[in-house]
């Protein structure tokens, strides 16, 4: 028995690395949390298979858990997923909190660092069960990184999100790639659901950070309410919306849990709805103000101090009459360079 405890626990080091995660006491290994806590003469990989259920009864396959299981053999998955959960869980001294700066700072580092293959099974793999899922809600460690005892108003992550030159250029990211359209057979504007589902993952560890709001659907929103917005309600709902109500986004999920997800050519599984509609309108009127804005910049000015030709436009045939205009004066710039440079050659003949 001796020897059979040192196998078992050499096998548990090389696994882990010789890192361990601390005992949570009242830590429900069965469901509560995909992070079993590590007990000495055990192994952690087969102990996860004993917790999804036992041996008769494990009759399907559960991608969660082979996910977790996976990761577990890369050694820089395992060493990264160990390192944002160490400090994910771990409370601050005199405090009930955790440090959710650094615990944003290591997911983002997660999610950079280890390879989609790896991350996207362990955060989109489908479930049919409530078990399943929580062990997928808790991937992010939610109690840290995502929850907070009052949910607060969504404009303040997003004011806080956009001072933040990363988190804005992820948004960003974030908006292009998952913008929904009612013409597009995938439900998205760019027809690529792997570009989408990736700027996703760029977004978690951020001010704005998503995940799944329980263990019985796989709704995804911020941790944020549009209650009490004033003024502001309409860009509330607008944000709240591209997550809870976006059709690319949904379809993205479902897509790389049945396998298709690199397929471009799929209806969409969720119908459109009037929320949709509004959202594909907005988009539309932030592509032709981001065009306008483009076009400003191009346009030549009559001196330092004056104000730029056909400044505010953001019809399209301005800016093609626009870009041609340079195009010509270009072309113009060219020619007179070249002729400059070709006359003493001439001359010498």
């Amino acid at each position: 028995m001796f020897l059979t405890q040192i196998s078992g626990a050499r096998a548990t080091l090389l696994c882990w690395g010789s890192t361990y995660l601390p005992f949570t006491s009242g830590m429900n290994v069965l469901e509560s949390s995909p992070y079993e806590p590590f007990v000495r003469g055990f192994d952690y990989v087969r102990l996860a298979s004993i917790t999804a259920g036992s041996e008769n009864e494990v009759t399907q396959v559960n991608r969660c858990l082979d996910a977790a299981k996976a990761c577990n053999v890369d050694e820089m998955c395992q060493r990264l997923r160990t390192e944002y959960v160490s400090f994910c869980i771990r409370r601050l001294a005199r405090a009930d909190t955790c440090n959710r700066s650094k615990c944003h700072k290591a997911l983002r580092k997660f999610f950079d660092r280890v390879p989609p293959e790896y991350t996207h099974e362990l955060l989109f793999c489908p479930c049919d069960d409530t078990a399943c899922a929580e062990r997928r809600r808790q991937t992010i460690v939610p109690a840290c990184s995502y929850e907070s005892k009052e949910k607060p108003n969504c404009l303040t992550p997003l004011d806080s999100c956009r001072e933040n030159y990363v988190c804005r250029s992820r948004y960003a990211e974030f908006q292009f790639n998952c913008q929904p359209s009612l013409q597009s057979a995938t439900g998205c504007r760019r027809e690529n659901y792997a570009a989408c589902l990736l700027a996703y993952t760029g977004i978690i560890g951020s001010p704005i950070t998503p995940n799944y709001i329980d263990n019985s659907t796989a709704s995804i929103a911020p941790w944020c309410t549009c209650n009490a917005s004033g003024n502001r309600q309409e860009e509330c709902e607008s944000f709240l919306h591209l997550f809870t109500d976006n059709l690319c986004l949904q379809n993205a999920i479902l897509a790389f849990g049945n396998g298709t997800y690199l397929n471009a050519a799929l209806a969409p599984s969720v119908p459109p709805t009037t929320q949709m509609y509004k959202q594909e309108r907005n988009a539309n009127r932030a592509a032709a103000t981001l065009r306008g804005n483009i076009f400003e910049q191009l346009q030549p000015t009559k001196g330092s101090g004056e104000e730029p030709l056909l400044r505010g436009s953001t019809q399209l045939a301005s800016e093609t009459s626009g870009l041609a205009s340079v195009s010509r004066a270009a072309e113009w710039l060219l020619m007179w360079v070249s002729m400059a440079l070709a006359a003493p050659l001439l001359l010498a003949m």
